[in-house]
């Protein structure tokens, strides 16, 4: 009966905690006379003890009713629960301690002797929290008895403070449907030992856990494990054909709770992640506090990051540039979310818009500009080339212009490895932006006008960018298939935005004017690779639930991305995941006709003059899979 009672009730109401609470405070009170005393109830009744126990239950039941300690749910009891019981008991303690000083003040006397008050209400403490405990415990053994459910066996990575409290978090959850069979470490001197009747045991025993206990499910519930290691981990769970999930830092639980919504799948990103790239913070914020800073393109993933980690180095102020309106408005609505007290302007403007453009700059006057306004889809560009050239190239002169003539400090453009012997549309163009503002530079600083600094930033794929591969394959595993992918050899370098983010703004300070800088963007990655394991973290089987097929390369697209040109180098930077490209600098003159020429192509809409004359302008740009490669096969002049 008791049982199903139990099973009945999902939370023991309040005021039979309030009823509880106050007996347990009462009790307390009498052992508190009763030690103090040495058990003489003849002395005890002589020290007032019915007021004393009644003054006792008041302050008791004052204190609970402002603090709310009865207000948790007890089968979830933790330490917060803890932290509200010692503010209720202390404030006892405190409101008795007035009224005794009051009472003293008016008689000479005490009402209840401080000694055993001091007695009271540590001992009081100790019984609200530990019934809490006891009561929790039950709930979870009584609720568990019966519990005709069939649970998922699973295995904790991590014997730490985090994996206890996943194991607490199961246990007490009955409904989570999952049994803990073991827990594993890579500390040597935790294995063999039990937590809470589960052992220990070695990463290699995982094998064994499937075998003998059909573990199905790993959580991994250490907060600090490097890529690698974690990396190690998901293969041999992958291989074992185990769902593998994890815990989130305490920091993100949801009023300090763990609960079993937030123990999520572990996703692709978190295999491709590496270590924390650390940026000089002091440097930055000398840089960017109590200044006007701008970013274009303040919409799209990698503007919207800028902005996120631009406004904690405190600007003065953050202009935010950008063509699409919904975007932009989501980004301001994240920007305000943080919290932090930085003024905002918002403009919705095409960066091709020069009227518009300058009476923006003339009324912000920024000190710095980010530059990551641009078309960067490659299929997409070689079918439009014109706008590409228009935005990609044009939008970037008009705005490197205008810095110049409003004199700003410092322009940071964000360019890309497809500008490296470019085989599309997107990464000439791409090119053709950093020659132009690398000659406007240089020209300037012949004439000794070095009022504006020019420093290109150029690095791969970024994860989880707009039309990035990997949203694409998760859309094609949640529709069930197949997963494209244009070449079982392709590989591509990848990095989060957070990182690609936090190197641009390192570049951007570090800069004097006139680099190109690089990021070391890690191992390639075989996408035909990535796309199965993204199959197998979904926990589907290729060929059986879901199919991998080959669509060919295409438009503008390589097999290899490169980072630098044959015909470049690099020189080391004070950050070992920066360098610095040593390439090749036009003239400005030069660069300029050429794209006052290729400005008339444009207007005359005429593409294969346009994509001609940009091969001219980048020797080294070769079509591949396009309707261009025609080009390719003129006779040099």
């Amino acid at each position: 009966m008791l049982k199903r009672f139990v099973q009945n009730l999902t939370i023991l109401p309040r005021w039979i905690i309030i009823i509880i609470d106050m007996m347990i405070i009462l009790q307390s009170t009498v052992v508190g006379y009763t030690l103090r005393f040495n058990f003489e109830w003849h002395e005890i009744i002589k020290h007032d003890f019915a007021l004393g126990l009644i003054l006792s239950g008041l302050a008791g039941l004052i204190s609970n009713l402002v603090t709310r300690s009865y207000a948790g749910i007890v089968r979830y009891t933790g330490l917060e629960d803890g932290k509200r019981i010692a503010i209720n008991t202390g404030l006892s303690l405190v409101l008795l301690a007035v009224v005794n000083l009051t009472y003293y003040y008016n008689t000479g006397n005490n009402v209840i002797p401080y000694s055993v008050l001091l007695i009271t209400f540590p001992f009081a403490f100790f019984q609200l929290f530990f019934y809490r405990l006891f009561v929790k415990e039950l709930f979870a053994y009584l609720k568990n008895a019966d519990d005709k459910v069939e649970r998922v066996n699973v295995a904790v990575f991590g014997a730490g403070s985090l994996g206890l409290s996943v194991k607490q978090m199961i246990e007490t959850t009955p409904a989570s449907g999952l049994r803990i069979i073991a827990l594993i470490e890579d500390d040597s001197s935790k294995i063999g030992k039990k937590i809470q009747g589960h052992r220990i045991v070695r990463p290699d025993a995982l094998s064994m856990l499937v075998k003998e206990y059909g573990v199905q499910e790993l959580i991994i519930a250490v907060n600090n494990l490097s890529p690698d290691r974690k990396n190690r981990l998901i293969d041999d769970c992958l291989r074992l054909g185990i769902k593998v999930r994890a815990v989130p830092p305490a920091s993100e639980w949801i009023k300090g709770q763990l609960s079993l919504r937030q123990i999520t799948e572990v996703k692709i990103e978190d295999l491709l992640g590496r270590e924390v790239i650390e940026i000089g913070k002091e440097e930055l914020e000398r840089q960017m506090k109590g200044k006007v800073i701008c970013v274009t393109g303040a919409a799209g993933s990698i503007g919207n990051e800028l902005c996120r980690q631009i406004i904690q180095f405190r600007p003065k102020r953050i202009v935010l540039i950008d063509q699409s309106e919904s975007p932009l408005f989501n980004t301001e609505y994240d920007l305000k979310k943080m919290g932090l007290l930085v003024d905002m302007a918002i403009y919705i403007c095409d960066v091709t818009n020069a009227a518009q453009l300058e009476k923006i700059m003339m009324e912000e006057r920024p000190e710095v500009i980010f530059h990551a306004a641009a078309y960067k889809h490659v299929p997409m560009m070689e079918r439009n080339p014109t706008e590409a050239v228009i935005c990609n190239v044009f939008g970037t002169r008009i705005l490197a212009d205008l810095a110049v003539k409003i004199g700003v400090k410092k322009f940071v453009m964000i360019s890309t490895d497809k500008a490296v012997r470019p085989t599309s549309i997107m990464g000439c163009t791409k090119r053709i932006a950093e020659i132009y503002v690398q000659a406007l530079f240089h020209d300037l600083h012949a004439r000794n006008d070095n009022t504006t600094s020019f420093v290109t930033t150029r690095f791969g794929n970024v994860l989880g960018s707009n039309g990035s591969v990997i949203p694409i394959f998760r859309k094609q595993i949640e529709a069930g298939g197949p997963v494209t992918v244009t070449h079982p050899e392709i590989v591509r370098y990848f990095m989060t935005i957070q990182e690609a983010c936090r190197l641009v703004l390192e570049a951007g300070t570090m800069g004097y004017g006139g680099e190109i800088y690089i990021f070391d963007m890690g191992k390639p990655v075989k996408i035909y690779d990535l796309a199965r394991q993204m199959i197998k973290l979904s926990g589907l089987e290729i060929g059986k639930d879901i199919d991998i097929i080959f669509t060919g390369l295409r438009d503008g697209e390589k097999l290899f991305e490169e980072l630098l040109n044959d015909a470049e180098n690099t020189v080391p930077t004070h950050h070992d995941k920066i360098m610095k490209a040593k390439v090749p600098v036009y003239e400005y003159n030069q660069i300029n006709n050429y794209l006052d020429l290729l400005e008339d192509l444009v207007q005359d809409k005429n593409e294969l003059k346009v994509v001609a004359l940009m091969k001219d302008i980048v020797p080294e740009y070769k079509s591949n899979y396009s309707r261009f490669e025609i080009l390719d096969q003129r006779p040099e002049s």
